[in-house]
Order: C-alpha cells, then structure tokens, then sequence
C-alpha cells in the first residue's frame, strides 16, 4: 500500500481506499511457506491435500468408483434439475436487470478507469478460456442429439425416440425438427451459461478494483459476511472454489482428450483408447506448463489470439464451402426459434422430457458454474475500465450471438448432409468422431480435419493454462503473482484429475464430478449475486 489512505489493486495500481471495505482484510495475508511458496495456507493445504488424495484413492480403487460417479451423476441430475434450471434463470434476469438499470454506468476500476486490452483481445481470451472445447466436440453433435430426439415418432440412428414434450415436431416433419433441434442447442450455449459467468465476473471485478479487496472468491461476500470473509466462512468459499474450479476443468480436458484421440484415429489411424488419451493428456499438460511459466500475457494471451484466428478461419471455410445460404438464413431462423421457444426451454416446473431437463440442461448448468470461479475470475482480470453495462452487453449478449453462429454453421451443416443428401456416416459416427465426419465430406477434409484438431489442442492448452493462473491466485488469497512452482503444482494436478477421471469411468465419471462441485456452488453463487448487488449500489456512476 502506498499510504494509509490508499490500497494497490491486483493489477498493481493504486485506488483510492473504500473504508468499508479495507478493515481486517491483513487476517488473509499471504504465507511464506516451504519451498518459497506464497500461499495462503489453509485454503492451499486443505485443497491441495484433498485433490491429492483424491487422484490416489481414484487410481487405486478404479472398478469400485466408476459405478459411484455414475450414481452420482444420475441422481443430481434427476432430482435437483428444477434447482439448476431455476438458478440459471436468475442469473439472466439478474444481467438483464443490470443492463437496464442505472447501475450499469458503474465503471469497474473507478469512474476514472480505462481499459487495458482491446476489444480483440479480450474477446479472444474470453472464447477460449470459456467455452473452446466444448464448441468443438458439441457444435456438430448437440445439435444433432436434439434433432433426433424431436423428429416426431422418427430418430436419424434409428433408435427410441425421447420425448420432451414442450418442443414436439409432427412425426417426419424434418424441417421443423431442425429448427427445434437448434434452438434447444443454443438454448445450452448463448444467455444461460454467458450469464453465470458475468455475474461472477463482475463480482470480482468490483470488489477488486473498486473495492480494492483480493481477487479471490471471498471478497465478493464481504457486504454480507463483513469481517467474517478473512476467517473460516472465507476459508470454505475459497476451498469451495477450488474445487469447482479443478473438476470442471477436468471434465473440459477429458472431453478435450476423447475428441483428439478420436481425431488422430480419423487421420492417422492412431488407436483411440484410454491410452491415448492419458497420453494426450500428459503431453498437452506439459504444454500447458509452458504457457503457464511464460504468464498471462506472453503465454496464456498469444495462445487465445492464435486460437481464435484458427477457429475464425475454421468457421469460415465451413460457411462458405457448406451449405452457405441454409447457414447464413438458419441463423436468424435458430435465433427466434430460440426466443419463441425460451419459456418452454427454461421452465423448471412440471418437466416431463426428463431426458433434455436432466440428461442435459441440468448437467450442463452445473458444468457451467463449476467453471464460473474460473473464466469468472479470468474475465475480471481482463474487464478493468468497463462500465457494468458496457461489459454485461459485451460478455452477455455478444458471445451468445457468436455461439449461435458457430452452432449454426457446424450443426446446421451436419443436419443438412443427413436430411437433404443422405449422408448417414456423420449421425452414425460416435460423438467424438462426428466433427470429422461432417468435415469428411467438404473439400480439404484432411487438412480441416487437423486444423480442427489443433484446435482441440490449443484449447486444451489455454483451458489447463488459465485454470491454474486462477486457481493459483484463489489458493494463494486473491495474490495474481503467486511464485511459479505453485502454478506448476495446480497444472500438473489438474492433469492427473483428468487421467484420474478418465481411468475410474471416463465420461461419465468427468461429468459426474462436474456436477458434484458444481451443486454446492450454485448456493454460493446465488449468494454471492445479492452480495455484488449490494456492492455496486455504493458505487459512483460514470457520466
């Protein structure tokens, strides 16, 4: 601190104090403990032991977990689907409400505060930390999922058909069965999900460089909790964050690994087992080591940038190659089909398509907000200068239409090659391979096809990479320049999660992780929403 009456921020600038909220905060101060590490360190110990003796207990009693994390999965998403639908829609009311209201013109920073990366840049680094693997292995098979399982009587693999009631196509009518199809796949991926992460985001946006507290999860509690945040009750939400934070990365690279296995059998006809993918594993961590060393900007930043330039050139070519007007025309029709069909998506009450409900929305909230401490707290480094409205736009409503297009693109192309030219290979190939099997049959499929799998890779990479700067700095009290081995320790960790998953039940285990953690902080992530409420209703508001 420069003085008594100033505080440096996270970013090392120095901001006026918010006496409020600068009191007992020294009762969270940064450890020196073994090995030089700069930890805060019940949080560090207690987390850190927990996710090792985990790993172990996975490894050595594989058979026995796999049904757990099966069970596990099953009866969450079952019985607590109306609970992760109701919380996502809070969420999107919530932005929406901050969007229109007078507390948008709240400036994150200060009234004075410019932003430190362009729009470029930091649409870059929000793509890929947030949703860049899971783009790739869903864009072709979600949509192909729901397109299945509202086709009326029918289904494109032949099977049983699903029936969710709200979004039932006449039986054969393949046109509508499309449109639904897309709008329940966008219904996952554009305001729900964009919305638990902005409202994290901001959060700790705000009580960073407005409030000049840590940039840890604690922080945003301290309008409810006050000085109890840099005790026990801190303790639990950091820990709590930690852990949703690992397993849902864990999940996102379990994901990642199945899809490049299955990409590099395509291609070089690889085996694409289980030891594949551990070795895919081990060999993108220790990339992700690197990047993590170099830092944000020399590593994580350069990643994301190049990242996005392939996916945008990716997403080009199958545009203009695939079925260009359909695509160009579904995007406005998948749009409002979306809105139209929103209400029906996002009712959490008297559900009977318990399949889509459970099966899929459920999972993929808890997904979500598992992943909310990460791309949260990465969206906030990245977020200094915005007004609340300018970033609730920008993260909310922006990246939502950008999925929507993606999803058009590669879903609507894959629909399109089954419907109007019989192309059965791309709904018959397994979820991992139906990427590859969409390309398989548009010009330069060999050189598409590995693009789509350094995509896959880099992804990876920027996921593993950001997730532990975060998680380094949650463990280490809301420090952003923790030393270098503590990073080291979390990325080499979450590596060993996921081959850890990976070996105790594959998928289903990795969700079924996703889910667990991500239960118990929706309650702390619907807490902590009242809370930024009440921290941006003391703010200035910009002109």
């Amino acid at each position: 601190m420069s003085d008594n009456n100033d505080i440096m921020t996270p970013d090392g600038k120095v901001n006026p104090i918010d006496t409020d909220y600068q009191i007992g905060q020294d009762n969270v101060a940064l450890q020196i403990g073994p090995f030089g590490l700069d930890i805060h360190n019940r949080v560090f110990m207690i987390s850190g032991l927990s996710i090792v003796a985990f790993v172990l207990l996975t490894l050595i009693f594989q058979s026995q977990v796999a049904p757990l994390f099966s069970s596990m999965r099953s009866w969450l998403t079952t019985n607590l689907d109306w609970f992760f639908l109701s919380a996502g829609n809070i969420f999107v009311l919530v932005c929406l409400f901050l969007i229109f209201s007078p507390l948008g013109r709240v400036r994150i920073g200060g009234t004075e505060a410019t932003p430190d990366y362009t729009y470029a840049g930091w649409f870059s680094m929000l793509f890929a930390a947030g949703m860049g693997i899971g783009l790739m292995f869903y864009g072709v098979s979600e949509p192909l999922s729901h397109f299945s399982s509202s086709l009326g009587g029918t289904s494109v693999a032949d099977g049983v058909r699903t029936d969710w009631a709200p979004l039932g196509a006449a039986a054969g009518d393949a046109a509508e069965a499309a449109k639904l199809g897309m709008a329940a796949t966008i219904y996952h991926w554009a305001l729900h999900p964009w919305a638990i992460y902005a409202v994290l985001a901001l959060g700790l946006a705000i009580f960073a460089f407005n409030k000049g507290l840590p940039l840890t999860m604690r922080s945003v509690f301290y309008p409810i909790l006050g000085e109890r945040v840099w005790g026990w009750p801190g303790h639990i939400i950091d820990i709590l964050a930690v852990f949703a934070t690992l397993f849902g990365l864990a999940t996102s690279l379990g994901i990642g690994a199945s899809q490049a296995s299955a990409g590099l059998h395509y291609l070089f006809d690889l085996p694409m087992g289980t030891t594949t993918q551990i070795l895919l594993v081990i060999g993108i961590t220790a990339l992700a080591l690197v990047s993590v060393v170099a830092g944000l900007d020399a590593g994580v930043k350069r990643l994301s940038e190049i990242n996005m330039v392939l996916a945008a050139l990716l997403l080009l070519f199958v545009i203009i190659v695939g079925p260009t007007l359909a695509i160009l025309s579904g995007f406005f029709t998948n749009l409002m089909a979306y809105v139209q069909n929103l209400p029906a998506l996002a009712n959490p009450i008297g559900r009977e398509d318990a399949n889509f409900a459970s099966g899929w929305t459920a999972f993929y909230w808890a997904w979500w907000i598992s992943w909310s401490p990460f791309v949260g707290m990465f969206i906030a480094r990245v977020s200094r200068g915005r007004t609340v409205r300018e970033f609730m736009v920008s993260v909310l409503l922006i990246p939502s239409l950008a999925c929507v297009l993606w999803m058009t693109a590669f879903g609507g192309t894959a629909i399109n090659q089954f419907v109007n030219d019989g192309y059965k290979a791309v709904t018959e190939a397994d979820l991992p391979l139906q990427l590859f099997a969409m390309l398989d049959v548009l010009p330069m499929a060999e050189i598409t096809s590995l693009i789509a799998i350094v995509l896959v890779i880099v992804f990876f990479v920027t996921s593993s990479d950001s997730g532990s700067l975060v998680i380094d700095a949650i463990a280490a009290g809301g420090k952003v320049d923790a030393p270098k081995p503590q990073r080291v320790f979390w990325c080499t960790f979450e590596g060993l999660v996921a081959i850890a998953l990976i070996l105790g039940g594959g998928l289903t285990a990795l969700q079924a992780m996703a889910v667990s953690t991500g239960f118990p902080f929706t309650i702390v992530l619907l807490v902590a929403t009242i809370s930024v409420l009440k921290g941006l209703a003391s703010e200035p508001k910009s002109v």
